[in-house]
């Protein structure tokens, strides 16, 4: 059973770090099924997540350039009623209500996702000191609240400078430009932050952003001529 599905099933809004596969025992014989019980350790952490294009707004302050995601939903007809990301939950100004909610919930791991476009707005080159300022003030509002962050690098907001200089993911080029954000990104918060992850669901933003002979209903939503 994936992760999805128990959740679905289960009813929770919340997502499961560090998840062990569950493993079923073999039937004695084709006709005679034995019942499973699936477990979670002792320990073991549940949390809540949420993805930075998808709550945290301020899509055009302190320095925050735009990602293919704000490119893609301001362009007609990609968004259901027309809807961006541009105020979405207002985290980036309301984190503090938004972590006392989360205590109050009794949430103690929190995994959320860093904007590349506001950590490096163009992709590469310079780093915006105010965009890091957020995530450290973030940070240290979930820990004075006893929860444990866990930071994503990218949930699906590339900068729309790297799409628009090189096609981002569709270039090789974008390795070396992401190494670069991670080291930056990490440099700063990694006195903080000790669980990272690197890319969230890698198949979103490639098998269901580029699409072959029609544009995709995913960010970037560009056409291609092969999968390949």
């Amino acid at each position: 059973m994936r992760r999805r599905d128990f959740l679905a099933t289960a009813g929770l809004g919340a997502t499961a770090a560090m998840l062990p596969p569950i493993t079923h025992a073999a039937p004695e014989s084709a006709t005679e099924m034995k019942p499973v019980e699936a477990r979670f350790p002792e320990g073991f952490w549940w949390g809540a997540a949420t993805a930075s294009y998808q709550v945290e707004g301020a899509a055009n302050e302190d320095g925050r350039k735009p990602s293919v995601w704000d490119t893609f939903s301001h362009a007609p007809g990609h968004t259901a009623n027309g809807d961006t990301g541009d105020v979405a939950c207002d985290h980036y100004h309301r984190y503090e209500d938004d972590v006392k909610l989360m205590a109050e919930l009794g949430v103690k791991h929190y995994r959320f996702s860093i904007a590349w476009p506001r950590i490096v707005p163009d992709g590469r080159g310079a780093v915006n000191e105010k965009g890091v300022d957020f995530y450290r003030r973030l940070v240290d509002c979930l820990l004075q609240h006893g929860i444990t962050p866990h930071a994503t690098l990218l949930h699906w907001d590339s900068p729309q400078a790297l799409e628009d200089r090189y096609g981002s993911w569709r270039s090789r080029e974008i390795a070396k430009d992401f190494a670069d954000y991670v080291t930056a990104t990490v440099t700063r918060l990694g006195d903080r932050i000790h669980d990272w992850m690197t890319i969230n669901e890698i198949m979103c933003f490639t098998i269901l952003g580029y699409g072959v002979g029609k544009v995709p209903q995913h960010a970037p939503g560009t056409v291609v001529n092969s999968r390949k």
